[in-house]
C-alpha cells in the first residue's frame, strides 16, 4: 500500500525543519494572532509574498498542520533553481551576489539538490509563472477537498516598489476563484484566513524581527453577488483590503514596541 502525503512527509519533517531554520537563521519570529489559525479541515491562507523562499520557511515554522503551496516550476529542478537562487543574490546584492553564490557553492549544492528532489513531497505545487494556472488550481482544490491547507501568498516574492503599495501587491483572483468553485460545486464553505508579514524582505543571513499578523477568517458567503465575476472581484478586494490592514497594524507595532 502507498504511502499517503502525511506519511512521506513525515519521514523528511526533521530535516525540513533544521532547513527552514537555517534560511531563517538570525530572525526573530513575533507572531500575532496566532489563534486565528484553522486547526482542522480545508483552509486557504492568503498573505503577502515579500521574502521568496523565507516566506514560505516561516509559514512551515508558525501553522501547526501540514501546507500545500504553490511554488514556482523552476525550483523543481536543480539547473532552473540554481539560476534562480543566483538571481536572487544578484537582485539583492548587485555583483557582489554573484561572489556570494560562489562562496556558498558548498553548502548551495546539497540545498538545491535535496529541495528540487523534495518539494513536492512536503506540499510544493508548481506553477508557470508565464501560462495559465489552471493545473495549479485544480491542484488546490483536490487538497482542499480533502481537508488540507493550501497557502496561496500574493506577490513576486519580493517588494515591488512600482507598486501603489510595495509590501502587499494587488491580489490575483486565484485564491477568490478557488473558494467560489468549491461552494457552488461541492457545497463547501472554505474558511479564509488573511495573514501579513513584514520582515522576510531581509537579505539571507541578516539579523532582523519578522512580524506576522493573521487575521480572523474570511468567508465567500459573505460576499455573494449575483454573477460570477462580481463575487469574485468583491471577495478579491475584501481579502486584500484586510491582509493591507494587518499589514498596518504590524508598521504601528514595530513603531510603537
Amino acid at each position: 500500500m502507498m504511502s499517503n502525503f502525511e506519511e512521506e512527509f513525515a519521514k523528511i519533517e526533521p530535516i525540513v525543519n533544521r532547513l527552514c531554520d537555517f534560511f531563517l537563521f538570525g530572525k526573530k519570529i513575533v507572531t500575532h494572532g496566532s489563534k486565528n489559525f484553522v486547526k482542522e479541515g480545508p483552509n486557504i491562507i492568503v498573505g503577502n509574498h515579500i521574502g521568496t523562499f523565507k516566506d514560505v520557511a516561516l509559514l512551515f515554522k508558525i501553522v501547526s498542520r501540514p501546507i500545500f503551496f504553490t511554488a514556482n516550476k523552476m525550483i523543481f529542478t536543480k539547473k532552473d533553481f540554481n539560476f534562480l537562487i543566483r538571481k536572487h543574490f544578484k537582485r539583492h546584492m548587485k555583483d557582489f551576489g554573484l561572489f556570494v553564490d560562489l562562496i556558498l557553492k558548498p553548502v548551495k549544492a546539497p540545498l538545491v539538490n535535496f529541495i528540487s528532489t523534495n518539494i513536492a513531497k512536503v506540499g510544493g505545487m508548481p506553477v508557470d509563472l508565464d501560462r495559465k494556472k489552471s493545473l495549479a488550481i485544480k491542484k488546490c482544490q483536490d487538497n482542499l477537498k480533502q481537508g488540507r491547507v493550501v497557502i496561496l501568498l500574493q506577490g513576486r516574492g519580493r517588494v515591488m516598489n512600482e507598486d501603489p503599495n510595495p509590501y502587499v501587491c494587488t491580489f490575483r483572483k486565484g485564491a477568490s476563484a478557488i473558494s467560489y468553485n468549491l461552494y457552488k460545486k461541492e457545497g463547501i464553505s472554505i474558511p479564509v484566513t488573511p495573514l501579513a508579514m513584514f520582515g522576510t524582505h531581509l537579505p539571507f543571513l541578516v539579523p532582523a524581527k519578522i512580524r506576522v499578523n493573521v487575521g480572523e477568517p474570511m468567508y465567500i458567503t459573505d460576499y455573494l453577488e449575483d454573477g460570477f465575476a462580481e463575487t469574485i472581484a468583491r471577495f478579491r478586494t475584501a481579502m486584500e483590503k484586510r491582509v493591507k490592514s494587518l499589514f498596518y497594524e504590524i508598521i504601528h507595532l514595530d513603531y510603537s514596541s
